[in-house]
């Protein structure tokens, strides 16, 4: 039996942590080390932007420490990412050089949707109790150093996620401003936060009924884990029982507090304004129990990398959480389910036929059904500017498990399923995209008219699509007994610019059904 020694690395805002891991297809992932070392890079970041001169030299000497470590444990692979300190830098790309040249470590820097779907990975390596309390209605809470995240599920579907700038070092910067008095923290933390809870109790809990609260966070999932505290097994509490917690240590002075739960001093400030989070939350959603499994981002880092290399079977599917995240976007702004559905079904059965061609993969693949579902987000804002709103709409929209660039990608292909198309020239300046990633753009774009062309009515007329590459076309065999003349002479225009990415000409052929 193979067995993959990895080191997951979490550069985070207020520590940086290291887990090795022996990973291999039959005892899946074990833990067999833990190294955190205390770092504040948020205060840096939230406070003047840039990380300075010595918490730099801290992190690098870290760092190299962690090195050692890795040879020590013979270590064959190892990723390290940045979260929100690093990515809200000024000066991310020259810091990330400087990182790499001193210590010899890549740190890729993650989005925020990234990070999150990161966390919510980290949660399914604990399959077992995941898949069973996904089955009832669940929020999973992901407290950061920046931000939180609130992500909703439904009889194991996502419904809804969102991003708030409530994160535990962020708070305490501004409260640090306020100079405000060990008394007053609960109810200024609580004015802080309660603004933007209440637009999302608003927003997305209305039809919604919570009944469990997944928590992801850095310092109070640590304390959950204390059976003296949850009492009925580590992790797992009744939300009764942990607003009568919060009770018992909500007068106490932020020393008490780390003497009583036995943890360092310095922690407790950021335990108690993730505790009055979360209490703020439990009171808006009325959940009535609370799992925090005690995972960090390293063992989502280390799932990823197990489902990315195939070394173990993933039984969730994560690409549908996505899929589904989408389809409430769209439900959001007004979509029409059944274009959307028809848009996908023919965009997909060109892009199966052309696999040769267009040279794409899955994650491509995926992309061009996230655009088909949010094909027409931008009607709810504008019928005239459809595709600069629609643009908009998703580069302002949270897509969890998507990527800036990815977003972006998507973004594009719906804008431009609508407007003429902006070669990656004329693009610079406006686009953040790389060339590689613009030509992904002009692919998919080329699909995606072509099947909107194919309904242009928005009256789904065909039973069904074949297509097929032959003698340098790709024919497109429709079977309806309908009139299909103005799908036909609206054909002309996408069918030029399909030409001109894949040099083959789409013909539609129709197969009359009665």
């Amino acid at each position: 039996m193979a067995i993959t020694t990895f080191a997951a690395i979490d550069v985070g805002s207020y520590d940086l942590e290291m887990k090795i891991f022996e990973i291999s297809g039959k005892g899946g992932m074990k833990q067999v080390d833990d190294i955190r070392y205390r770092l504040d890079l948020g205060s840096d970041t939230y406070a003047v932007g840039k990380i300075s001169y010595g918490t730099v030299n801290e992190l690098c000497a870290i760092l190299k420490e962690f090195q050692n470590i890795m040879k020590t444990y013979r270590v064959s692979d190892y990723k390290a990412y940045g979260t929100s300190a690093i990515r809200e830098t000024q000066n991310t790309k020259i810091l990330l050089d400087q990182i790499r040249q001193r210590t010899g470590i890549k740190i890729d820097v993650l989005s925020n949707s990234e990070q999150r779907f990161m966390d919510y990975k980290s949660i399914a390596s604990k399959t077992e109790d995941f898949n069973k309390i996904l089955e009832k209605g669940t929020a999973i809470v992901d407290i950061g150093g920046g931000s939180i995240q609130i992500s909703l599920f439904e009889k194991g579907s996502l419904i809804a996620t969102q991003n708030m700038r409530l994160g535990v070092l962020r708070l305490q910067e501004r409260l640090n401003h306020l100079n405000a008095a060990s008394s007053k923290i609960e109810s200024m933390i609580d004015e802080l936060a309660t603004a933007q809870l209440s637009v999302f109790k608003k927003m997305y809990l209305k039809d919604c009924k919570i009944e469990n609260i997944i928590v992801v966070d850095d310092y109070l999932s640590v304390v959950l884990q204390n059976p003296v505290i949850t009492k009925e097994r580590p992790g797992v509490i009744k939300a009764a029982d942990y607003m009568s917690f919060l009770e018992s240590v909500q007068y106490r002075t932020l020393p008490e507090i780390a003497g009583v739960l036995d943890i360092p001093q310095e922690n407790a400030i950021l335990l108690f304004i993730s505790a009055v989070l979360l209490k703020r939350i439990v009171k808006i959603t009325d959940a009535s129990l609370l799992w925090a499994p005690g995972v960090t981002l390293c063992d989502g880092i280390a799932y990823e990398y197990a489902e990315q290399h195939k070394i173990f079977k993933v039984e969730h599917d994560f690409e549908a959480d996505i899929l589904s995240g989408a389809e409430n976007i769209s439900k959001r702004y007004m979509g029409s389910k059944k274009r959307s559905e028809t848009l996908e079904r023919i965009a997909l059965t060109i892009f199966d036929s052309m696999k040769r061609i267009h040279g794409l993969g899955r994650r491509e693949r995926l992309l061009l059904q996230l655009s088909a579902r949010l094909h027409d987000c931008g009607k709810y804002i504008s019928m005239v500017n459809l595709g600069k709103c629609s643009y908009n709409i998703i580069m302002s929209t949270e897509i969890i498990g998507l990527s800036h660039k990815e977003r972006e990608i998507v973004a594009n292909v719906v804008k431009y399923n609508h407007e003429p198309f902006v070669y990656y020239n004329a693009a610079e300046g406006e686009s953040a995209l790389d060339e590689d990633a613009y030509l992904v753009v002009a692919k998919l774009t080329a699909i995606l008219r072509v099947a909107n062309g194919l309904d242009r009515s928005h009256k789904q007329k065909f039973k069904d699509i074949k297509t097929v590459v032959k003698d340098e076309r790709l024919v497109i065999q429709v079977e309806t007994a309908a009139d299909i003349t103005l799908e036909r002479g609206l054909f002309t225009k996408r069918a030029d610019f399909f030409e001109e990415v894949y040099s083959i000409r789409p013909v539609i052929r129709q197969k009359k059904s009665f």
